[in-house]
């Protein structure tokens, strides 16, 4: 089967839309997107490892680090890796060719995650603890890299009405690989899974972000008008230029509150875990499990959200974030009913759930930001927003963790209400798909 046919089966398109693309871009189409695929699903499977919700913190508990250190996996890990983009921006509209900031990212992952092998293979206590944070430090500073130039490289490579296919298939085959180690972490590791297995499978992960180096550097992206570097001289800097940017430009402006309220997904899971276990659902506890969850999520929802993000990623952004908010009530209203909250069901279905809404939401947000912006605008767009991103979810963490003190029914109650608020400034955004 050729690559083009293959192509053709997972991602059905029509090539009227190739106008999208520039001339030197559109016969190399199936080429790039089977290799973007291939590509992303590996990284991927390395983010099921150096996962900093489940993972990593199991990690530190099987090496006997202070439970202090756990607090901070989460904020470095998602905020390290945005609040770095607006500044690196500037220096990748250098570039013609934007793969090669892709690859440096993946190896610099690479090569954290190997750090975290390392870690987990000869440390404990607290020397443990900081090991694994500074690897993660380094990990999401080189992700930063990654997340700015992938989509740059899809917008070059990849017409409109394909995008979010390749981001549901990559989820696709990713939830898959993740549903299989879920099984086998339960299998043989069981609720005492031990670090020394933890150890195999982050060197395992390492070699993934390497091999996904490689491919991703074969892709022929087109070479783009470049922005000189002599060019910045008496430019205003990139924090003037956010500024200006967010200011000037209404769409860009409502797209970012859209996201920051879109957290709903993103920030209420642990929180549902919390109350599970509060109703003696300790099942949830094991990693084995939580990995499933995520597996079954994407290997469910990635092809039929990818699909409707190229249809319309803004309403797909909407519907999201309703279902969000009505599981957290719906799932809110049941604990009122003991002989319901009793039950072994209710929590880790309203996981998988939510779960399940995240991988909706992620696809439309990043194929409407691929799709609504063109060129260096679409750099400057992924940059600007992944860097105030980065602010607002240490903010929104900080508010919902100081309600979570007076119970988590209270910070789920807000994140429910900042998903519906959500769902009315998406209504405003224009569409960016097929439509």
């Amino acid at each position: 089967m050729t690559s083009r046919s293959l192509y053709q089966r997972l991602i059905p398109g029509d090539e009227s839309a190739n106008g999208s693309i520039s001339e030197q871009a559109r016969p190399h189409v199936p080429f790039n997107g089977l290799r973007q695929m291939t590509a992303e699903t590996l990284q991927s499977v390395g983010d099921q490892v150096v996962n900093a919700k489940t993972v990593l913190p199991w990690l530190l508990s099987a090496l006997g680090a202070p439970g202090a250190f756990v607090a901070f996996l989460v904020p470095i890990r998602e905020s390290g890796s945005m609040l770095p983009q607006a500044a690196w921006a500037p220096r990748v509209r250098t570039r013609r060719e934007r793969k090669w900031i892709w690859v440096a990212g993946a190896t610099g992952q690479a090569l954290a995650t190997a750090g975290l092998a390392l870690v987990a293979a000869t440390a404990s206590g607290w020397i443990a603890g900081v090991g694994v944070l500074a690897s993660l430090a380094v990990f999401a500073l080189a992700r930063s890299l990654s997340s700015l130039a992938g989509k740059d490289v899809l917008g070059r490579t990849v017409p409109k009405g394909q995008r979010g296919q390749i981001k549901g298939v990559t989820t696709v085959a990713s939830s898959a690989v993740a549903l299989t180690l879920g099984l086998a972490l339960r299998v043989w590791g069981g609720d005492s899974l031990g670090a020394g297995v933890l150890a195999a499978l982050l060197g395992a992960a390492a070699l993934a972000w390497a091999v996904a180096a490689v491919i991703f550097a074969s892709i022929r992206e087109p070479a783009g008008e470049v922005q000189a570097a002599d060019a910045d001289a008496g430019q205003p800097g990139w924090v003037a230029q956010s500024r200006d940017l967010w200011r000037d430009d209404s769409v860009f402006r409502r797209f970012v509150v859209a996201r920051a309220l879109l957290l709903v997904s993103a920030l209420s899971p642990p929180f549902v875990v919390g109350l599970g276990i509060q109703q003696g659902q300790s099942g949830l506890s094991s990693l084995g499990l939580f990995v499933m969850a995520q597996g079954v999520a994407g290997l469910v929802g990635g092809r039929v959200f990818g699909r409707l993000a190229d249809k319309s990623s803004r309403r797909l952004m909407i519907g999201a974030a309703l279902a969000a908010s009505s599981v957290i009530v719906a799932f809110l209203g049941l604990l009122r009913f003991p002989s319901v909250a009793d039950t072994f069901w209710l929590a880790p279905a309203t996981y998988l759930l939510l779960a399940l809404v995240h991988v909706g939401t992620r696809l439309a947000r990043k194929t409407y930001v691929v799709d609504i912006a063109e060129g260096d605008q679409r750099t400057q767009y992924v940059a600007v927003a992944n860097t105030m991103m980065g602010v607002l979810l240490l903010a929104v963490g900080a508010l919902t963790a100081a309600l979570a003190v007076l119970g988590s029914e209270f910070a789920l109650l807000l994140l429910a209400a900042l998903g519906v608020a959500g769902a009315v400034v998406g209504r405003g955004l224009p569409e960016a798909g097929r439509g």
